[in-house]
C-alpha cells in the first residue's frame, strides 16, 4: 500500500511539540492526496467545543460547528483542523463571519466538490444564532446540489431543547 502521508504534506498529527495558537490561524491546516477522487462521498467532522469571541464585548461564544463535504482531489488531516478551529478561542467575530471564514479556508486549501459549515452557538441574551452556510464547485453538479441545500435546509427546523 502506498504511503499518502508524507513529511511535506503532514507535519501535526503524531507531532508532541505542537504550539496552540493564541488567534485565528488558517496556516495551521493541512490537506492529504485523496486516493478515492473518482467516488463522491462526504466527510463530517462535528467539534461539540468551538469558542470564539464576541468582536465588541469580547465575551465568549460556544457552539457545535459542523463541517460536511464531498472531496475532489484533498482532504484535510484532522489535528490540523482541530488546532485550527481551537485558533478562532482568542478570536473576535461575529458568529456569520466564523462559519464563512471556516468555509472559505477550506475551499481554499482542499477546493472540495461540495461543503458546508453550519454553526450551532449557544445561546446569549436568550437567543440562539446558527448560521449555515455552503458552496458548490462551478461547471459541476455540485453547484446545483449547493443551491439546492441552502434552499431547503432548515425545512423541518430541530426542536431546540437541548440549549
Amino acid at each position: 500500500m502506498r504511503d499518502i502521508h508524507t513529511e511535506t504534506e503532514i507535519t501535526l498529527l503524531g507531532n508532541q511539540n505542537v504550539e496552540y495558537p493564541s488567534n485565528y490561524c488558517p496556516d495551521l491546516l493541512e490537506s492529504f492526496e485523496n486516493l478515492h477522487p473518482d467516488v463522491d462521498y462526504f466527510v463530517k467532522f462535528n467539534c461539540p467545543e468551538f469558542t470564539s469571541l464576541c468582536p465588541i464585548t469580547k465575551q465568549p461564544d460556544f457552539a457545535t460547528i459542523h463541517i460536511s463535504y464531498v472531496p475532489d482531489k484533498r482532504l484535510v488531516e484532522s489535528k490540523s483542523l482541530k488546532l485550527y478551529l481551537f485558533s478562532f478561542r482568542n478570536h473576535g467575530d461575529f458568529h456569520e463571519d466564523c462559519v464563512n471564514k471556516i468555509m472559505k479556508d477550506l475551499i481554499n486549501l482542499l477546493e472540495p466538490k461540495y461543503i458546508e459549515v453550519w454553526g450551532k452557538f449557544l445561546p446569549r441574551g436568550g437567543i440562539s444564532i446558527d448560521p449555515y452556510v455552503n458552496w458548490g464547485k462551478e461547471g459541476t453538479r455540485w453547484k446545483q446540489v449547493a443551491e439546492h441545500r441552502l434552499f431547503n435546509h432548515d425545512l423541518n427546523p430541530e426542536k431546540i431543547t437541548n440549549r
